[in-house]
C-alpha cells in the first residue's frame, strides 16, 4: 500500500498520507496538503473517528485526479468501516461514508480538522516557511480562511453538506447509526487567488467526475495518441503510463489560458519551466504535437524584450521558470518569469524546426519568425557575453541559479578531481544545442522565411562552431570531451553524460562520435539501467548525487536517440531496453532520476529519495525511446521508418501517427 496518496490535476495537487490525512508537521520542507498555483491552501486535513485516525485497509488512485481510501476506526474491529473518495479539479470534492456492519445501534463521533498556512511553494522547497496570520470566518455550513499581504491575497473556502458543529478549524458530526446503516456526506474545498475565486471543475455526481478544462479529457487524450501494438509488455505498459502522466501534468498558464503545456514534475516543479516543456514537447511530437504547438506559442509570448539583472533577463531569451506565489508576486523572488537557463533559447529553435518537420505547419513557423530571429540574436549576442563563439552563463541575480544548464544544481560542474568550476561556464551540450539550433534555423530561413542569405550565414557559423568546439573541448589525454570551459577557458575534465547529448545535437563528426559512444557504453558510465551523469572514476561521483552519478531517463533517452543518429543502433536499443527494464520496477512510471548503482550489484534500480513522479521528461522518455527503436523521422516526404529492436522485444507496430496532417503507421 502506498505511503503517500497523491491526487493531481495540472497546477492543483493534493499530497496526503495513505489515510487521506494531512497533519501539521515540524518539517518546513514537507510537501503535504492542497496546493494551487504555487501556494498551499490546506496545511491540515485530518479525519478523526472517535478521536483517532482511521486504520487504513486500502488506499489507491482511481486515476491521476481521484483516489479512494477504505479504513476502519481504531479498535472498532469489523463493526465499522470508513470510506473516503477524493477528486481534484481546481479545488477538491471529498465524499465520506461511515458504514455500520453490526446488528446494533452504534454511536460515532466524526471530525474533520483543517487549517491553511498559505505557504509559498518556494519557501517549502527551501525549508523556510514563514508564519502567516490567517483570518477564519464561519458562516452557515462553511468556513473561509483568508490571507492578505498588501495587494496579494489567497483564500480557502470549505463547504460542508451535512450540518454539524462547525468551528474555525474543525467540523464535528455526532452520528447514531442504526443496525446495518450507512451515513454519507460530502465536502467541497474552493480556492481563491489574487485573480479572484477559481471555478471548481468537480463536485456532486459520483467518483471520477471531472469537468475537463483541456481540449481533451484523459480518455480522449489517450485515444487520440497513436495505438501501440506489441507483444512486449514492458513497452506497452510504459507507453500507456507515459500517456497518462503527460495528461496529468498538463496545465493552462495564467497568462495564456487557451494553451496547455506540461508542468515539469510533481511535487517540486508544478509550474511552467521552459527547458522542461521544450524537451518534453520534443519527445512527444510523434504522439501529441499539440504539446509542441502550445509550448512554442506560450514561450514565444514570454520571450524577453529587455534586460533585468534580478531575473537574468536579456533580449530574445526564452524563460526558465514562472511562479505565482507570494514571494514572486511581491517581487522578493525573480520568477515573473525568471530567465536563468542558458539552453532554453537554442532548444526553442530546435523544437520549432522539429515541429515543422512533423506537422508541416508553416503558418505558425511564419508567425513565430520574429521570436526565432530574436532567439538567434540572443545566441549571437547576450548569450555569448565575451563573444568567443560559445554560450556561457553566469547569474547576475541575488536569487539566481549558479548553474544554468540542465544539470542546474550548484555543484554539477566539477573537474575530475572534484574541484568546483567557476563561472562564467560554457557547458559542452549547450554548444551542441547552439550548433543544432543554427542548422535548423537555417533550414527554416531557406524553406519557409525566404531568407537564403540568413540561411547561408547560419550554416557557415554552425560549421565554424563545430570546428572550434572540437579544438577547444577535446581532451586527448582522457579521450573524451570536456564537460565545460570555466571562467579561465580551462577545460573541465570530468567525464559526464553531457558529452552523450553531443550525439543528439549532431555537432560531432563520425570519428568523434565513435569515441563518445564507446566511452559512454563502458562500465564506469553505463550502469546497466542507463547512462550515469558522471563516471565512477571521477572524484565527484556518487550514485545518489543529484547530477553527479545518478541516471536520468530523459538524458539516457536523448543519448540513445543521438546514437541512432550516428548509426549505432545496437547501443541505442540496448539503452532503451534498459530504461524499460527499470520502468517495470517503478510500476512503469519512470521517476525523474534514480541512483547510479551498477545493475550487476543491485539487480534492481535504486530509488532517488526526492525524485519527482510523475515528471515530464521521464514521462516523455519511453516515447522518445519508441521513436528510437522504430527509427522514425518526418519531413516534407512524410514519415520514414527504420526499426531496430533489441533482443526480447518482438513485434512493435505504431498506428495512426500524426504526420503533416495525415495518420501513418510504423513497425
Amino acid at each position: 500500500m502506498a505511503e503517500e496518496l497523491v491526487v493531481l490535476d495540472g497546477s492543483t495537487f493534493f499530497v496526503s498520507q495513505a489515510s487521506g490525512d494531512v497533519d501539521p508537521t515540524p518539517d518546513a520542507g514537507a510537501v503535504a496538503g492542497l496546493f494551487h498555483s504555487d501556494v498551499r491552501h490546506l496545511a491540515r486535513w485530518s479525519l478523526l473517528v472517535n478521536g483517532a485516525p482511521i486504520e487504513v485497509l486500502t488506499a489507491r488512485n482511481v486515476d491521476y485526479y481521484s483516489a479512494r481510501v477504505v479504513g476502519r476506526p481504531a479498535g472498532a474491529g469489523a463493526a465499522l468501516t470508513v470510506r473516503r473518495e477524493r477528486i481534484v479539479g481546481d479545488g477538491v470534492h471529498e465524499d465520506i461514508w461511515v458504514d455500520n456492519h453490526s446488528d446494533a445501534l452504534t454511536e460515532v463521533e466524526l471530525r474533520i480538522c483543517f487549517a491553511a498556512d498559505f505557504a509559498d511553494f518556494l519557501e517549502i522547497k527551501n525549508h523556510k516557511t514563514a508564519d502567516r496570520t490567517v483570518d477564519a470566518r464561519v458562516a452557515g455550513g462553511q468556513v473561509g480562511l483568508w490571507y492578505e499581504n498588501g495587494g496579494y491575497q489567497r483564500g480557502t473556502t470549505v463547504i460542508f453538506e451535512q450540518p454539524g458543529t462547525l468551528l474555525a478549524d474543525a467540523m464535528t458530526w455526532r452520528l447514531r447509526l442504526e443496525a446495518r446503516a450507512s451515513w454519507q456526506t460530502c465536502i467541497d474545498v474552493h480556492v481563491t487567488t489574487e485573480s479572484g475565486p477559481v471555478e471548481m471543475r468537480t463536485g456532486h455526481g459520483g467518483m471520477g467526475k471531472l469537468h475537463p478544462n483541456m481540449p481533451m479529457g484523459l480518455s480522449e487524450w489517450v485515444d487520440a495518441a497513436p495505438a501501440l501494438q506489441t507483444d512486449a509488455d514492458p513497452l506497452r505498459q510504459a507507453y500507456k503510463q507515459s500517456m497518462v502522466n503527460l495528461a496529468a501534468l498538463r496545465f493552462h498558464p495564467k497568462r495564456d489560458p487557451d494553451r496547455s503545456l506540461p508542468a515539469a514534475g510533481l511535487p517540486w516543479y508544478m509550474a511552467l519551466f521552459g527547458r522542461d516543456s521544450l524537451l518534453t514537447a520534443y519527445q512527444a511530437l510523434p504522439f501529441h504535437p499539440s504539446l509542441a504547438h502550445d509550448t512554442l506559442r506560450v514561450l514565444a509570448g514570454l520571450q524577453a524584450t529587455g534586460y533585468d539583472d534580478f531575473r537574468d533577463m536579456e533580449p530574445g531569451k526564452i524563460p526558465h521558470e514562472l511562479r505565482h506565489g507570494e514571494l514572486t508576486s511581491l517581487g522578493k523572488m525573480p520568477h515573473t518569469p525568471y530567465y536563468g537557463s542558458h539552453d532554453s533559447t537554442p532548444l526553442f529553435l530546435i523544437l520549432l524546426d522539429e515541429y515543422e518537420r512533423w506537422t508541416g505547419d508553416t503558418d505558425m513557423i511564419r508567425q513565430l519568425e520574429g521570436a526565432a530571429r530574436a532567439a538567434l540574436a540572443w545566441i549571437e549576442g547576450p548569450g555569448d557575453p565575451d563573444q568567443d563563439g560559445y554560450l556561457e552563463y553566469r547569474t547576475r541575480s541575488s536569487e539566481g541559479l549558479r548553474s544554468q544548464c540542465w544539470k542546474d544544481s550548484w555543484n554539477s560542474i566539477l573537474f575530475a578531481d572534484g574541484r568546483l568550476a567557476e563561472p562564467p561556464i560554457a557547458t559542452c551540450e549547450i554548444q551542441g544545442y547552439a550548433y543544432d539550433a543554427r542548422r535548423r534555423a537555417a533550414r527554416l530561413a531557406r524553406e519557409v522565411w525566404g531568407d537564403p542569405d540568413l540561411a547561408d550565414r547560419l550554416e557557415r557559423d554552425a560549421t565554424a562552431l563545430r570546428e572550434r568546439f572540437h579544438r577547444d573541448f577535446w581532451l586527448p589525454q582522457r579521450e573524451h570531451y570536456a564537460l565545460a570551459l570555466d571562467r579561465d577557458k580551462t577545460p573541465v575534465d570530468a567525464l559526464t553524460s553531457n558529452t552523450g547529448q553531443l550525439l543528439w545535437s549532431g555537432i560531432l563528426d563520425d570519428a568523434q562520435a565513435t569515441r563518445v559512444v564507446d566511452r559512454l557504453m563502458a562500465e564506469d558510465m553505463n550502469s546497466g539501467w542507463g547512462i550515469r551523469t558522471m563516471s565512477t572514476m571521477d572524484r565527484g561521483y556518487s550514485p545518489i548525487e543529484y547530477h553527479n552519478g545518478t541516471v536520468w531517463p530523459h538524458d539516457t533517452g536523448l543519448i540513445a536517440e543521438g546514437m541512432r543518429r550516428y548509426g549505432y543502433r545496437d547501443q541505442a536499443s540496448t539503452l532503451i531496453a534498459a530504461l524499460l527494464d527499470a520502468a517495470a520496477f517503478f510500476d512503469h512510471l519512470l521517476p525523474e532520476v534514480f541512483a547510479g548503482y551498477p545493475r550487476v550489484l543491485t539487480s534492481i534500480p535504486v530509488e532517488y529519495p526526492t525524485a519527482c513522479r510523475p515528471q515530464a521528461w521521464a514521462a516523455g522518455a519511453p516515447l522518445l525511446g519508441l521513436r528510437t527503436l522504430l527509427g522514425m523521422d518526418a519531413g516534407a516526404a512524410g514519415l520514414s521508418v527504420a526499426p531496430h529492436l533489441p533482443t526480447g522485444i518482438g513485434q512493435v507496430q505504431l498506428d495512426r501517427i500524426p504526420v503533416r496532417g495525415q495518420r501513418q503507421q510504423a513497425g
